[in-house]
This record gives structure tokens, C-alpha cells and sequence, in this order.
């Protein structure tokens, strides 16, 4: 059907004699089966089936029934990606603590999964457990972020966070000096309030660079990039905001720390000062 790179195929099946996933799509595309079952593997496949939710469909051998809607979302450069890998700073059994790589998505797309923590954190424990995104961190930063367990933990962990019951610290170097040495932003973003405060820690007159501390108030997209970039002084190595701002070593944005009561043990967690905060 397509010999693209990047290329999408949705087909309701046929009541006819039954095929495998990984035949029916090798016979309706132009991909060699050892590359569909890579893309299955991937996450790159769907299936709907009859009374059920729409699902990533990974085993090559399912056998195909009439009605099912088969769907998949080729991306040959996403496929051949290698991700940075997450490491599980903490398990709590219904949720984990985790410092997530530059570079490694929160979740995944329709296109795949692998690149994204989530699966890793699936994949991670065994027996498996579900897994259940509570906050986002931008692909292109690093640091720690939560992935609840069941159902009732990504609602009570989501709650936290809608709240602001839980306190979350970024470490970032930004171009320029920055002047004061505790400040806020209070600029608007889409339209809305937004409040970031800054720290400044450390002051590199060599590469004209600040390191600040910051925390936020509330949570608009890629606040403190575009906060920091609305002022003059961009994050280092942002793709996206920013000028003069580039960086061999990726973006300089790192979630440093997480503080917040538990809401199944009633314990004060403090999830700070691990040494790869260092490394940035």
C-alpha cells in the first residue's frame, strides 16, 4: 500500500477467512512482516474490538475477527529511535517516583510507545502493573515525575497536583545574568494567570549563564520556558523559546523535587538531592 516513512492504514475486517495481524497487515502495506512486528511491538497498532476500548495491539499471531478495526501509524525515523532510559527512584507499590531522561516522552502517541516512560515503567515490574500518567514534564526536559499504579491513585495523585498540594522544584540556567536574586513572573500565558518565583543559585560570567532555582504556581504550557524567554533570559538549549540560547547539552530544565503528603499513608514525601541533579 506504502512504501512512505511515515504513512497511517485503517481497515475494518471482513467476514473472510481469518489472518493474523502481522499477515493481513504485511499483505495490505508494503512492509516486510519483520517490520510490522517491530511497529507491533512498538506500539504503533490498534484494534477495536466489538464491546471493547480501543487498545495497542502488540502480538503478532492474533488472530483477526470480522469487525475488527485494525489500525496502523508508521513512522519509520520515531521506530528507529534508541530512548534514553528512566530509573525508578522509588516504589510506593500504588504509585512509583521516577527521574525521567531529556529526551524520553511522558507518554506515548499513536504512532508508538516505546520512547515514552510510561512503557518503560510497564515493562519495569514484574508481575506487570498497569500504569497511569498523573503530570506531564516536557519531552525535551529531565526529571522526577509520578506514575500512579490503579485507577483510584492516578485520581487521588491527579487531585494533588490539580490542587497544587504538591510542591515542585526546577533547577534551570537560562542566558544572562539575572539581576535579583528572588523574583517572580507573573506574565499571562494563552490568556490566563500564570506565577513562576525564581532563586538565582549561581551566576557563570565565562558563559554568561545563570543558574536559578524555580518553582510555579500554576502549571500552563511550558510556563517556565516561555516565562524565562518572555523576560530575555532563555532556558539553555530550548528548542523552541528563547535566542542566543543554544547548548550542546540539551535543555537545561530539570524537575528537581517533589514534596507532598501521601494520600494512602498520610506521610510527608520529599523526593529531592538525588546525584544526577548534578549532572545538569
Amino acid at each position: 500500500m506504502s512504501s512512505q516513512q511515515r504513512f497511517s492504514f485503517k481497515q475494518t475486517i471482513a467476514a473472510e477467512t481469518p489472518h493474523s495481524c502481522c499477515d493481513y497487515l504485511a499483505e495490505h502495506t508494503a512492509l516486510s512482516k519483520s517490520k510490522i512486528k517491530d511497529a507491533m511491538l512498538k506500539g504503533a497498532v490498534w484494534i477495536s474490538r466489538r464491546g471493547g476500548k480501543r487498545r495497542r495491539l502488540r502480538r503478532a499471531s492474533a488472530i483477526l475477527q470480522a469487525g475488527d478495526v485494525l489500525e496502523l501509524y508508521y513512522d519509520a525515523d520515531l521506530l528507529r529511535i534508541v530512548p534514553p532510559e528512566a530509573q525508578c527512584v522509588d516504589d510506593q507499590r500504588r504509585y512509583s517516583v521516577w527521574f525521567k531522561p531529556s529526551g524520553l516522552m511522558a507518554q506515548g502517541t499513536e504512532y508508538g510507545d516505546h520512547c515514552a516512560l510510561l512503557r518503560q515503567a510497564e515493562n519495569h515490574f514484574h508481575p506487570r502493573r498497569p500504569v497511569f500518567l498523573v503530570h506531564r514534564l516536557d519531552r525535551e526536559a529531565a526529571g522526577l515525575m509520578l506514575v500512579a499504579h490503579d485507577g483510584q491513585a492516578a485520581a487521588r495523585l491527579s487531585a494533588l497536583f490539580r490542587d497544587n498540594l504538591i510542591a515542585k522544584r526546577y533547577r534551570v540556567r537560562v542566558r544572562g545574568e539575572v539581576q535579583q536574586y528572588e523574583g517572580e513572573i507573573d506574565l499571562p500565558l494563552d490568556g490566563k494567570a500564570a506565577l513562576s518565583r525564581y532563586a538565582r543559585v549561581d551566576y557563570d560570567s565565562g558563559s554568561n549563564v545563570t543558574t536559578l532555582e524555580v518553582s510555579i504556581a500554576t502549571g500552563r504550557l511550558h510556563q517556565i520556558r516561555r516565562h524565562f524567554a518572555m523576560i530575555g533570559h532563555g532556558v539553555m538549549g530550548d528548542p523552541r523559546y528563547g535566542s542566543d540560547n543554544k547548548n550542546r547539552d540539551g535543555m537545561q530544565l530539570i524537575a528537581v523535587g517533589l514534596r507532598f503528603r501521601c494520600p494512602f499513608s498520610d506521610r510527608d514525601m520529599d523526593y529531592a538531592g538525588h546525584d544526577f541533579f548534578t549532572k545538569t
